[in-house]
C-alpha cells in the first residue's frame, strides 16, 4: 500500500520469475516533474493479476492496453528476453507505462538546429511482465509480474483517448479521406463530414485534426518522377474519356516534367462568353512538388467566379510564362483577353507583352494592398491605418490630374520621399490606379467583394493539397462543384422578385434583359441619375449633381446612331451605362437603353443564346426560341409551390446531366464568341 490512505497501490510479483527491470533506456527530451505517487482505484473486475494465462503475447498486449486505457494511461512494448528462432525462442516480455523511462541528456551540436521538444517519459514504474510456458507441446504466457504505481496524473476518460496509442485511422477512413482531400475541403471539413457519417459528437473520432494532416502529407512523399509520370496519365486518361479536355506539357533536357498546363470543356466554353477579363493569380504554389502554380479565373454573367485553365511551372522566368500564355491562348482557339489581372511579377509583365500585345495588363490591387503590411506598417506605426485610407482615396479618383496632385500630398504628408515601395508603386501606377484603368473593361474585379469572392473560389483547389496526379482530378471536381453552385445561384437569382424602384421604361426594359445581378448594378445608376441635372451644350451636354454649381461630366450622344458616352468612362470600364448618360437618355425621351449598351456577356442566358442563334438556319431559331419559351414557363409555373420547386430543381439536373452528355458545337461557340465581340 502507499503512504497515502486514500490511495491503493497495486504490485505484484511472482517470486519463482524475478528478473531486474530497468526503464532508464528512455530516449526523448523533458525534466522529470515532481512525483506524484498516484495509483489506481480497483473500481473494475478486469484487473491483471498473478498467474492470469494467455494464449499469446499480443493478447496479453492488448488486455493490458485496455486496462490502461480505462485506467488514464496507455502502454508500449519495452523489454523481450529470448528471440524468436534462436534456442528456446521468446521467453518474457515487458509492457510499460508510456511514460516510463527518464531522457536521456542530448549532446548538443554546434551550428546543428536542435528539437526542443519536451518528453511525456518522467520514469514511472508501472508494469506487466508475462513468461512462456510450454507444457505438453502447448504454448501459453503467464503474468508473473505486475506493478500499477504511476508517478503523474492519470488521464480522464475525455482525455485519454488523444494518447497517440489510442488514436488510428482505419482503411476505410483512409479512403474516406483520400477522397475529400481530392474535392479540395479542408481538414477541419473532413472531420465534420466523418463525424456525421459516424453520427458521434464533435471531437470523439478515433484521430485528430494533426493525424489527418499527417496522412495527406505521407501521401505526397512519393518519387517525384514517378509523380510526373502519374500526372500525365491521370490527364491522358481525362482527355480519353472527356476529348475536349486540352493539356499541354514540356519535358527537359532529363525527360522530366517541366511545364504542364490544362483547361477543361465546361471552362473553355465559359471563356468564350466571359474571357473579356480574367485574372491570373500566380501568387501561389503546389506543395506536392513546389511547383508554382497559376491560375485563370474570371467572372459570369451572374457574378460568380468561373474557372479557366491552370498551369504548373518549374521556373518563374520569362521562358516559363511565355510558354504558360501560348498553352492558355491554344486552349482558347488562339482568342486572348481584353483585360488581365496578375502580381507584380517583371518577368511575366514581359511575357504578356510578348504573348498579348493586344490585351490591356493591369495589376489586381488586392494582392498589391495584401503586401502593405510588410511594406508600411513598421515604418508608419500609428499612421498606417491613416496612411492606407488616404491611398483608398487615391485609387478610387476619376481623374488622372486629381490622382497626380493628390499622390504628390501624400508623398509630402507622410514622408515616403525615399521609400523605395512608394516609388515602384508610383511607378506602375498605370497599372493599379483606376485612373489610368477606366477605359479598360475589369469586369468589375476590382471591386473588395469581388476579389474575396475570386480568392475563396482559388483557395478552394489548394486546401487539401495531395499527390500530383490527384491534384488535376481534385481541380476537376472542384470546378464541377463550382459548376453545379453556380447553377444553385443562378436559379435563385432567376426566382427573386425583382423590385422596381424608379417605375421608369428603361428600368422595366433592362430588367427583363439583363441578370439580376447585373440589373442590380445598372439600378443602382438608375436611382441616381434621378439626383443629377443636365445641361446640353453645343458639343454635347453637362451633367452634374442637383446640389452642385460646377463641375460636372461632359456626355456625348448620338441619338441616330444610338451611341452614347460619358467621361466618368463607367461603362467602359464595368459594362453598364453610368447615372450621367441615364439621365442624359431619360431627358432625350428614351425610353430603353439602347441593344449596344446591355452587353451579352451580363444578359440571361436564355436572352443571349436566342439572339446568338438567329443568324443560323430559320428551323434552329425557332426550336432556340421554343426552348427558351419552355424554360420561361417552367420557371413561372414552378415558383408557385415549394413541391413543384422540389420536382422541377430534380428533374431539371437530371435533363442537364443527359445534355451536358452530347457534344458541343464548335460553330456555335465561335457564333457565341462574335457576337459577344459585337454586343460590347
Amino acid at each position: 500500500m502507499s503512504d497515502d490512505p486514500g490511495q491503493m497501490l497495486l504490485i505484484y510479483d511472482d517470486p519463482s520469475d524475478q528478473r531486474s527491470l530497468s526503464l532508464d533506456d528512455a530516449s526523448s527530451t523533458e525534466e522529470s516533474p515532481d512525483d506524484n505517487n498516484l495509483s489506481l482505484e480497483a473500481v473494475h473486475n478486469a484487473i491483471p493479476y498473478l498467474g492470469q494465462i494467455f494464449l499469446t503475447h499480443d493478447a496479453a498486449y492488448e488486455f493490458y492496453s485496455t486496462f490502461a486505457k480505462r485506467c488514464g494511461f496507455s502502454i508500449r512494448r519495452h523489454r523481450t528476453e529470448g528471440k524468436d528462432g534462436v534456442g528456446k525462442g521468446l521467453t518474457r516480455r515487458y509492457f510499460v507505462c508510456h511514460r516510463a523511462g527518464n531522457t536521456p541528456i542530448k549532446t548538443l551540436s554546434e551550428g546543428k538546429p536542435q528539437r526542443n521538444r519536451r518528453s511525456s517519459r518522467c520514469g514511472c514504474q508501472a508494469y506487466l511482465r508475462i513468461s512462456k510456458l510450454t507444457e505438453l507441446g502447448s504454448t501459453e504466457w503467464r503474468v508473473t509480474g505486475f506493478a500499477n504505481h504511476h508517478n503523474h496524473e492519470l488521464l480522464e476518460p475525455n482525455q485519454v483517448r488523444f494518447l497517440p496509442a489510442y488514436r488510428s485511422i482505419s482503411d476505410a477512413d483512409k479512403s474516406r479521406i483520400l477522397m475529400f482531400s481530392k474535392t479540395g475541403i479542408s481538414v477541419q471539413q473532413m472531420m465534420r463530414l466523418l463525424e456525421l457519417e459516424k453520427c458521434v459528437e464533435p471531437g470523439f473520432l478515433p484521430f485528430t485534426e494533426k493525424d489527418v494532416r499527417n496522412l495527406l502529407q505521407s501521401f505526397k512523399k512519393l518519387d517525384p518522377e514517378d509523380e510526373n509520370i502519374d500526372f500525365l496519365r491521370m490527364c491522358q486518361s481525362i482527355k480519353e474519356k472527356d476529348p475536349n479536355f486540352k493539356f499541354e506539357f514540356t519535358l527537359d533536357a532529363n525527360d522530366k516534367l517541366e511545364n504542364i498546363a490544362w483547361s477543361y470543356a465546361s471552362s473553355i466554353q465559359s471563356y468564350e462568353l466571359f474571357g473579356d477579363a480574367v485574372v491570373f493569380d500566380t501568387t501561389h504554389r503546389l506543395s506536392a512538388v513546389e511547383m508554382p502554380l497559376g491560375i485563370w479565373v474570371g467572372v459570369n454573367n451572374y457574378g460568380v467566379p468561373c474557372f479557366f485553365g491552370c498551369v504548373l511551372l518549374r521556373d518563374e522566368n520569362l521562358r516559363s510564362w511565355s510558354w504558360a500564355l501560348q498553352a492558355f491562348t491554344g486552349f482558347m482557339n488562339g482568342k486572348a483577353p481584353q483585360t488581365i489581372l496578375t502580381d507584380h511579377n517583371m518577368c511575366l509583365k514581359e511575357a504578356i507583352a510578348g504573348e498579348m500585345p493586344a490585351t490591356k495588363h493591369a495589376l489586381c490591387i488586392w494582392m498589391v494592398v495584401g503586401k502593405f503590411p510588410s511594406w508600411f506598417n513598421a515604418g508608419l506605426g500609428e499612421r498606417y491605418n491613416d496612411w492606407k485610407a488616404e491611398f483608398y482615396r487615391l485609387y478610387h479618383l476619376e481623374s488622372v490630374e486629381e490622382f497626380e496632385l493628390g499622390w504628390r500630398d501624400m508623398v509630402n504628408s507622410f514622408g515616403l520621399h525615399t521609400n523605395r515601395h512608394i516609388n515602384n508603386l508610383y511607378g506602375s501606377r498605370s497599372l493599379w490606379s483606376l485612373p489610368y484603368l477606366r477605359s479598360h473593361f475589369l469586369a468589375g474585379m476590382t471591386l473588395t467583394g469581388r476579389s474575396k469572392a475570386i480568392n475563396a473560389f482559388i483557395q478552394r483547389f489548394l486546401s487539401a493539397q495531395t499527390r500530383l496526379a490527384h491534384f488535376v482530378e481534385q481541380v476537376a471536381v472542384a470546378v464541377d462543384f463550382k459548376d453545379q453552385a453556380t447553377e444553385q445561384q443562378t436559379m435563385q437569382q432567376n426566382l427573386q422578385n425583382i423590385s422596381l424602384k424608379t417605375g421608369a421604361p428603361m428600368e422595366s426594359h433592362a430588367a427583363s434583359v439583363l441578370t439580376p445581378f447585373a440589373f442590380s448594378k445598372l439600378q443602382e445608376q438608375l436611382v441616381l441619375a434621378a439626383h443629377y441635372a443636365s445641361f446640353q451644350m453645343d458639343d454635347g451636354y453637362l451633367v452634374r449633381h442637383h446640389t452642385k454649381l460646377d463641375g460636372g461630366r461632359k456626355v456625348y450622344w448620338v441619338p441616330q446612331e444610338g451611341i452614347i458616352s460619358c467621361s466618368c468612362q463607367l461603362f467602359e470600364f464595368s459594362g453598364f451605362l453610368c447615372r450621367h448618360a441615364l439621365r442624359v437618355l431619360s431627358t432625350g425621351n428614351c425610353f430603353q437603353v439602347p441593344d449596344r449598351y446591355l452587353p451579352l456577356r451580363w444578359r440571361r442566358i436564355s436572352t443571349s443564346f436566342s439572339k446568338t442563334f438567329r443568324s443560323n438556319a430559320e428551323d434552329h431559331g425557332e426550336r432556340v426560341q421554343l426552348l427558351q419559351n419552355l424554360v420561361s414557363t417552367l420557371v413561372s409555373e414552378s415558383a408557385k409551390s415549394k413541391e413543384r420547386l422540389d420536382i422541377a430543381t430534380e428533374q431539371t439536373s437530371i435533363l442537364l446531366s443527359r445534355i451536358r452528355e452530347q457534344p458541343v458545337s464548335s460553330l456555335a461557340l465561335r457564333d457565341i464568341s462574335s457576337s459577344v465581340q459585337r454586343n460590347f
